[in-house]
């Protein structure tokens, strides 16, 4: 019966382990959770902390909590016929610790918003005016593709760190609104990242990985 009893204290042990790893994990699965009203970020301050140090909240504005522009269009005369006009907490201080940020992404006829990663944030995305085709992959090994065609008003949601895009496949512009569960969700075009790298990644390293010719990685590094 002892025997009994201490196998089950034991496996109660165990459990409660498990429960609390699996809290921590979803605690840190995020930015940090709040500890006071606010902490304005002071772009200023010396101190190295995972995010921005705080600024007397004394010292607080109404400016610390406050951005205007995303009624102005992004200029998308660039080769992907994209613009994203970020709001973050480089844009508004108070936003540090609040673990969200917005952006307005503006596409020319078929622009896009090339395949790329948020490391730090999920996104939930808003048409606002115009059609997109958007998508995202899910990561290895599946490596399934889950797309659909968007029209005003529809909205769409990309995990965490997975590779997406939008595409604007309408002979008009489009406009939409990414909401992202961080203060500052960071980004990484894939192909920008991957090639034009500095210092660049060997060409016989990209050639291998994408199973072409090095004389075609030559070419699109030329492009970055």
């Amino acid at each position: 019966l002892e025997r009994i009893n201490v196998r089950i204290q034991m496996a109660s042990g165990f459990f409660l382990l498990v429960l609390l790893a699996l809290s921590a994990s979803h605690a840190l699965a995020s930015d940090p959770g709040q500890l006071q009203d606010f902490c304005i970020a002071d772009r200023t301050s010396q101190v190295f902390v995972n995010g921005f140090a705080c600024k007397d909240p004394k010292t607080a504005l109404v400016e610390d909590f406050f951005f205007s522009g995303l009624h102005m269009a992004g200029n998308t005369s660039n080769k992907q016929g994209s613009a994203v006009t970020a709001v973050n907490v480089a844009q508004i201080a108070g936003l540090n610790t609040l673990g969200i940020s917005l952006a307005r992404v503006d596409y020319a006829p078929y622009g896009q918003n090339p395949p790329h990663i948020h490391p730090r944030a999920t996104e939930i995305l808003t048409v606002l005016e115009g059609s997109l085709y958007v998508g995202f992959i899910t990561s290895n090994p599946e490596n399934k593709l889950f797309s659909k065609f968007l029209n005003k008003g529809d909205v769409f949601v990309f995990p965490q760190g997975l590779i997406h895009f939008q595409f604007n496949y309408g002979t008009n512009k489009a406009i939409a609104i990414a909401a992202l569960s961080s203060k500052n969700p960071g980004v990484i075009t894939i192909a920008n990242t991957v090639f034009g790298s500095n210092p660049s990644i060997s060409g016989d390293i990209l050639a291998k990985a994408f199973q072409v010719d090095k004389k075609m990685v030559d070419h699109i590094h030329a492009q970055f």
